[in-house]
């Protein structure tokens, strides 16, 4: 079905910003909610973001609100994380994933996600 490929991850400086994009191919993405997610070394992958199928309904964990911004562009198929201020405990594998269960936005664990690519390492030194 759709397969998923995150870029633009890499070391950046606390206080800094990068931009994470997720290629989607082989299905259209305006069929899925979407979401990002990030593990840390040693801990669980947790929810950072999710946007709804169309985009006009977006979700954050309390900790990223107001520096990250999560947006799709449904026409090239690809979903796109700003993050802004970044912090070092916020070195992490972050990961695009895709629901198709229900294709709902507020899904907010890790099972309720039916698709994911392989990650992109962002690194924030201080």
């Amino acid at each position: 079905q759709v397969q998923l490929v995150e870029s633009g991850g890499g070391l950046v400086q606390a206080g800094g910003s990068l931009r994470l994009s997720c290629a989607a191919s082989g299905r259209s993405i305006s069929v899925y909610a979407m979401g990002w997610f990030r593990q840390a070394p040693g801990k669980e992958r947790n929810i950072a973001a999710t946007i709804s199928k169309s985009g006009g309904y977006t979700y954050y964990t309390d900790s990223v609100k107001g520096r990250f911004t999560i947006s799709r562009d449904n026409a090239k198929n690809s979903v796109y994380l700003q993050m802004n201020s970044l912090k070092p405990e916020e070195t992490a594998v972050y990961y695009c994933a895709a629901e198709s269960t229900d294709g709902t936005y507020w899904d907010v664990a890790t099972h309720e996600y039916d698709y994911w690519g392989q990650g992109t390492q962002v690194t924030v030194s201080s």
